[in-house]
C-alpha cells in the first residue's frame, strides 16, 4: 500500500471534480469523495446522470474490508413490475426524436420506459459501508449547486439541446430547463431547489421515503394512473448487490473491472486477454500495422460477443438483459491514503417523469429498442438489468497504477481498450492518452475521429468501410482517469476535469 502527498479526481464537469476535491480537502477519503462528485453531477451534469438512473462503483480499499480490499457495488438499474398482473406489464410509451449531428435517433420515453432506479441507493451505501465523514457534509457541494446554481457548460448545452424534447416534456422539466419559452444555454445559471430541499432531508430520512415512503407512494400512483410499470413495491424491493470485480491479466499488469452480469467488464477483458498474445515492442503507435491490429481485434470481439451472449443467456437465463448504457458520467478518485474509487452512472436519455416534489428526473432504460431485442419487458420484474458500464482499475505488483472508467455505451469498451493500450504499450501519458483519436467498429463500418496518419486511414479503407468523422465526438466515449498520487485526466468529448488537491 502506498501513501501519497496528493490526492486526484478527474470527472466530467469542473464543478464535479471540484466537489470531489472539496470533500477530500476536508478530511473525506476517495468514497466521501467520489460519493459527493456522485450527486454534484446529478445537478451539474442533468443530461448524463441522475438519482433516478443506475451505475456501478469499482472499489479498492487501503486496509482489507472483511477480508477484501476489492469491491464492485453493482447499483444498477432493475426491470419493473412486482405487483402487477401480466396483462398489466405491457409498456406504455412514446417516442421522442433526438437530432444527432448527421443522423435523427428515436428514442421511448415517458411513464412506462422506467426501470427501478438504483442511484441514490448506491451513493447512500457506499458511503455507509466506505465513507469517513458524515453523509450532511459530503452533500454539501450538491446543495450548493442545486440552490445557488450551476453554469451551464458548453458540452452541457450542447447535451441538454439534443434532450431538449425529453428535457422539456413534463411541467417540471420545463420550469428547470426553460425560461420566457427559451431553452436552456451555455452560460445560463441552472438552479433545482427541489432537489436541493430533497438533499437537505437525506442525512435523517436515509432514502426511506423516496424506496418506502411517501416519494414512493406517489409515484406508484402517478405511473398507475399513467400506465408506467415502476411500482411502490419495485421501490422497496431495491437492493445494491455487492460483486467480486472481474480480474484479467495484460502484460504485467492486472485489470479489475465489472463483472456480470455486466457485460463491458467481461468483454474489455476478453479484448485484452486477445490482444496480450499479440507482442508490440517493436510496433509503432498508429502505424498502419497497429491500426489494422486494433480494427481486427474489436471486429474478433463483436464476433466472440454475439456467440457468447447466446451462451450466457442459455445458461444464466432471464437474469441478465440485454446491454445498456447510453447518457453516461464517470468519476475516477484517489486519495493520499491509497484508497481509489471508480464509478459509471447513467440515467440512460431521461424518461422526463419527474419524481414528484424531489427535482429527481426517473430513467428511460425500459424503452430502448436494443435493450429489448425479444419484445419489450421479456425479463420478469424485478431482475437486474445488464450493463456496457465498466468502471476499471489497472494494478502492478498489488498497487494501483490507474483508475479509470467511460461513458459511451457500446463505445466504452473500445474507448478504455485504445486508451490503457495507449498507456502500457506505447508509454504516452494519461493526459495524451485520453485525447487522442480513437475508433470504433460498429458492426457495419469502422467509426473514425480525425487525427489518425492519412496513410493509415486509406489501408484501413481498403479493407472495410470507414466513416471518417468530421471531429473529435462524444459518440467515441468519455474517458476520465486517475494516476494516484500524480495526476489526472479529464475527456474533452465530455467536459472533462481534474482537480488535484496537494498535502504538505
Amino acid at each position: 500500500m502506498k501513501n501519497f502527498n496528493r490526492a486526484v479526481a478527474a470527472c466530467g464537469h469542473p464543478m464535479v471534480s471540484g466537489a470531489a476535491a472539496e470533500i477530500l480537502n476536508s478530511g473525506g477519503n476517495a468514497f466521501d469523495a467520489v460519493i459527493a462528485a456522485g450527486f454534484a453531477g446529478t445537478v451539474a451534469e442533468p443530461s448524463l446522470t441522475s438519482l433516478g438512473g443506475g451505475g456501478f462503483l469499482l472499489a479498492r480499499t487501503a486496509q482489507p474490508l472483511e477480508g477484501k480490499r476489492d469491491i464492485l457495488f453493482d447499483f444498477f438499474v432493475d426491470t419493473p413490475g412486482l405487483g402487477l398482473k401480466n396483462g398489466e406489464l405491457e409498456p406504455h410509451f412514446f417516442p421522442v426524436t433526438v437530432h444527432f449531428p448527421g443522423s435523427d435517433q428515436d428514442f421511448n420515453v415517458g411513464l412506462g420506459s422506467v426501470a427501478v432506479p438504483g442511484n441514490l441507493k448506491g451513493f447512500l451505501h457506499v458511503h455507509r459501508r466506505l465513507g469517513r465523514l458524515p453523509l450532511a457534509k459530503v452533500l454539501k457541494p450538491a446543495i450548493r449547486l442545486a440552490r445557488d446554481g450551476v453554469l451551464v457548460s458548453e458540452s452541457q448545452a450542447y447535451f441538454l439541446s439534443l434532450l431538449e424534447p425529453i428535457m422539456t416534456s413534463s411541467e417540471t422539466g420545463r420550469k428547470l430547463y426553460s425560461s420566457n419559452n427559451s431553452f436552456v444555454a451555455c452560460g445560463d445559471l441552472l438552479t433545482n431547489p427541489e432537489s436541493a430541499d430533497f438533499l437537505e432531508q437525506l442525512p435523517e430520512d436515509m432514502g426511506h421515503g423516496f424506496y418506502h415512503g411517501p416519494v414512493a407512494d406517489k409515484i406508484g400512483d402517478e405511473m398507475s394512473r399513467g400506465q408506467g410499470l415502476l411500482t411502490a413495491e419495485d421501490l422497496a424491493a431495491y437492493q445494491v448487490v455487492e460483486r467480486e470485480p472481474l480480474a484479467a491479466g495484460y502484460r504485467d499488469f492486472t485489470l479489475l473491472t465489472n463483472p456480470l452480469p455486466a457485460m463491458g467488464g467481461s468483454l474489455l477483458a476478453l479484448a485484452f486477454a486477445l490482444l496480450d498474445k499479440v507482442p508490440m515492442a517493436n510496433m509503432v503507435c498508429d502505424s498502419v500495422e497497429h491500426l489494422e491490429l486494433l480494427a481486427g481485434l474489436m471486429i474478433e470481439v463483436d464476433r466472440l460477443r454475439d456467440e457468447g451472449v447466446t451462451r450466457i443467456s442459455a445458461r444464466q437465463g432471464a437474469g441478465i438483459s440485454r446491454s445498456f448504457s447510453r447518457g453516461t458520467t464517470h468519476m475516477s478518485v484517489s486519495d493520499i491514503e491509497g484508497n481509489v474509487a471508480s464509478m459509471t452512472c447513467s440515467n440512460g436519455e431521461g424518461s422526463g417523469y419527474f419524481a414528484p416534489g424531489t427535482g429527481i428526473m426517473l430513467n428511460n432504460m425500459m424503452g430502448e429498442d436494443d435493450l429489448h431485442p425479444d419484445g419489450f419487458h421479456a425479463s420478469p420484474p424485478g431482475q437486474r438489468v445488464a450493463s456496457m458500464m465498466s468502471p476499471s482499475m489497472l494494478l502492478r505488483n498489488e498497487q494501483v497504477e490507474l483508475v479509470i472508467g467511460s461513458g459511451g455505451s457500446k463505445r466504452i469498451r473500445t474507448a478504455l481498450l485504445q486508451v490503457i493500450s495507449r498507456l502500457v504499450d506505447f508509454g504516452v501519458s494519461v493526459q495524451e492518452a485520453v485525447e487522442a483519436p480513437r475508433m470504433h467498429w460498429d458492426g457495419g463500418r469502422l467509426q473514425m475521429e480525425p487525427g489518425f496518419p492519412e496513410t493509415a486511414i486509406k489501408a484501413l479503407a481498403k479493407q472495410r468501410p470507414v466513416n471518417l468523422w468530421p471531429g473529435r465526438d462524444v459518440y467515441f466515449g468519455g474517458v476520465h482517469a486517475v494516476i494516484p498520487g500524480r495526476e489526472g485526466a479529464g475527456d474533452p468529448r465530455r467536459g472533462g476535469a481534474v482537480s488535484v488537491v496537494d498535502f504538505l
